[in-house]
């Protein structure tokens, strides 16, 4: 079994990347658990989901930011054309 660890989306967040790091941690769509964020709220009167949302942006790392490869152009070599 793969090691799961939950961190908050660089890529696909709202406000602090909290919902969308749920989504890939349960590898389900982001905008399924705002929904479901919401509905929580409405059910609770707000204030636990938003207390909670906001324990959860501080305690849950930001995700690793991969390193992207750069690629070196080649350079055209122009010929020059004999007289």
């Amino acid at each position: 079994m793969a090691n799961k660890r939950l961190y908050r989306s660089r890529n696909d967040k709202m406000l602090g990347g909290v919902c969308g790091g749920i989504g890939k941690y349960f590898n389900c769509d982001p905008v399924v658990v705002r929904i479901l964020a919401v509905l929580i709220a409405i059910i609770t009167a707000i204030i636990p989901t938003v207390i909670a949302y906001i324990i959860m942006w501080i305690i849950v790392p930001l995700e690793v930011q991969r390193k992207r490869r750069t690629r070196k152009r080649r350079s055209k070599k122009t010929t020059s054309g004999s007289k």
